[in-house]
């Protein structure tokens, strides 16, 4: 299987995205690159192998879970771009 330039511009098109015609030749070439690593990849025996739940070990990456003291209003909104004495004011998005 192999990227075409019409599979790079129809996938542009589907994404509303104008490419020049040397982005639409890198990108060939990337995919192209791509879709080969993937194959070699599918020759790696991994038989002996056990499937993962996830990509990276999960328990390094988050802290123990504890209850920890709240902030008090002024530490919260120290760095608050807007605030009242209470709250974070943020723009109106609803009219």
């Amino acid at each position: 299987m192999s990227v075409t330039l019409d599979d790079v511009s129809y996938m542009a098109n589907l994404a509303r995205l104008q490419l020049t015609d040397d982005e639409k030749e890198s990108l060939v070439k990337d995919m192209n690159d791509i879709l080969d690593y993937m194959e070699l990849l599918g020759q790696v025996d991994t038989s002996n192998v056990p499937p993962l739940e996830h990509v990276s070990d999960t328990e390094a990456g988050f802290r123990a879970d504890k209850a920890l003291e709240p902030l008090d209003h002024e530490k919260a909104l120290k760095n608050a771009p807007d605030a009242d004495s209470d709250y974070f004011r943020v723009p109106r998005v609803i009219d």
